[in-house]
C-alpha cells in the first residue's frame, strides 16, 4: 500500500501517535469505561486534562506567570474581532502590517472598533515578501502581524521592534506555532488555531498578557471578553474538549522528541531541502523572496507553464495529497508542518526529479 502524506495547509498531519491516542479516547478515555466526548467538561478527568494541557503549553513555550494561556473556540477568524473588541477603544489607533490574506481579513475586522494604520503591505507584489519598512504610530496601542502567511509562504523571521513601549506586539501564529524558538515576552497576545501545527480544528490557543487588559470602556459581551475565559480558566462554557486532548498528545510527542529546539531543527532542514530541489530543477520556481521564505507552507510554481493537473496528478498516483495551491495564486504549495516527516519531503523531492526525467 502506498504510504500517503499529506501536505495540506490546515487541517494537516498529525502524529500517529496522536491519532492512536485520540482514536482510544474516543472509546475509552484512560480506562473508564466512557468515550472523552461523553465526559462532563465539569469532571475532574477533563479539567486535570486540560490543566496539563496548560502545564505543558507553559513549558513548551517557556511561559511566565505574567500569561494567561486560553483555549477557545471560533478559530484565529473570531480573534480577528476579540482582539479589538478588548484592547481597542474607538478613540484608539492600532498598528497592523498587511502581509496577506488573513492579515487582510484582521484588518477589516479592527477598523470596526477603531482606528488602523497599516504600517506596510506586500499586497501589489501579490505578498511575495515581507516588507522590512513599518510605517508605526507613535500612538499606537499594539501593532498586529500574521508571523507566517500560510497561502503566500512568506515569514517574519525577525519579529519588528517597537518604536514605543506602551504599544505591545499581537501575532496571529497559526501556522507556525511550536514550530520554532520564539520569545513570548516580547509579545502581548499570541494566538493560534489549532489545526496546522498542535491539533484539529475546533480550538484556539491565545496567550495574553495580563496588564493589556482593562484600558478600554466597551461592554463586551460574556464569550468575546478575554476576562471571562480567564477567570473561568477556559472553562465558562463547553469547550471542545477533544481537540483540547488532541493538543494535549501533540505536545506530549512533542516534548518527547526534544520539545522545540528539535523541531526546529527538523523544520529547517525540511524547508532547506525542498527550496534547493526547486531552485536545483529547472521545471520549478519559487515566487517568493528568498530572505522571507517560510519554513511551514514552500509555495511554488513551473517555470514554463506546465501542465499543473497533470503534475498533481502525478504527485497524487505516489501518495503526495494536497500539494495544489491556494486557489488565489495557483501553482503548488507544499505544508510542512510538525508532523511532516522527512521522508514525506524527500518522497516530494523524487517525485520532482521523476516528474523531471519524464
Amino acid at each position: 500500500m502506498t504510504k500517503i502524506y499529506n501536505f495540506s495547509a490546515g487541517p494537516a498531519m498529525l502524529h500517529s501517535s496522536v491519532l492512536e491516542a485520540v482514536s482510544n479516547a474516543s472509546k475509552d478515555y484512560e480506562g473508564h469505561g466512557l468515550s472523552l466526548m461523553e465526559m462532563s467538561h465539569r469532571s475532574k478527568l477533563v479539567m486535570d486534562m486540560v490543566t496539563e494541557t496548560e502545564s505543558l503549553t507553559r513549558e513548551l513555550l517557556n511561559i511566565s506567570d505574567e500569561y494567561h494561556v486560553l483555549f477557545l473556540q471560533g478559530g484565529a477568524s473570531l480573534q480577528f474581532s476579540m482582539i479589538p473588541m478588548n484592547l481597542l477603544d474607538t478613540n484608539m489607533i492600532a498598528d497592523y502590517a498587511d502581509t496577506g490574506a488573513w492579515s487582510a481579513k484582521a484588518i477589516n475586522e479592527a477598523q470596526l472598533f477603531g482606528n488602523v494604520n497599516i504600517v506596510c503591505s506586500s499586497k501589489e507584489s501579490v505578498y511575495n515578501h515581507i516588507p522590512k519598512q513599518l510605517n508605526q504610530d507613535e500612538n499606537a496601542r499594539y501593532l498586529h502581524i500574521t508571523s507566517n502567511n500560510t497561502i503566500y509562504g512568506t515569514q517574519w523571521h525577525d519579529f519588528p521592534t517597537l518604536i514605543n513601549t506602551n504599544t505591545c506586539l499581537i501575532a496571529d501564529m497559526s501556522s507556525d506555532i511550536f514550530s520554532r524558538k520564539i520569545d513570548v515576552s516580547q509579545f502581548g497576545l499570541i494566538y493560534a488555531g489549532a489545526q496546522k501545527n498542535i491539533g484539529p480544528a475546533g480550538v484556539t490557543l491565545v496567550i495574553i498578557r495580563e496588564d493589556i487588559l482593562g484600558a478600554i470602556n466597551r461592554k463586551i459581551p460574556a464569550m468575546m471578553n478575554y476576562k471571562t475565559h480567564i477567570e473561568k480558566n477556559s472553562m465558562f462554557n463547553t469547550p471542545p474538549v477533544m481537540a483540547i486532548y488532541a493538543v494535549n498528545r501533540s505536545l506530549v510527542w512533542l516534548k518527547n522528541i526534544g520539545g522545540v529546539d528539535s523541531i526546529e531543527t527538523k523544520n529547517k532542514l525540511k524547508a532547506e531541502k525542498l527550496y534547493n530541489e526547486i531552485e536545483r530543477n529547472p521545471l520549478f520556481v519559487s515566487p517568493i523572496a528568498k530572505e522571507d521564505r517560510s519554513i511551514m507552507n514552500v509555495p511554488f510554481i513551473f517555470s514554463n507553464g506546465e501542465d499543473e493537473e497533470e503534475f498533481l496528478s502525478f504527485c497524487h498516483d505516489r501518495g503526495l495529497r494536497t500539494l495544489k495551491g491556494h486557489r488565489s495564486v495557483g501553482g503548488f504549495r507544499a505544508s510542512i508542518y510538525n508532523a511532516m516527516p522527512e521522508a514525506g519531503v524527500d518522497a516530494l523531492i523524487q517525485a520532482m526529479k521523476d516528474y523531471e526525467s519524464r
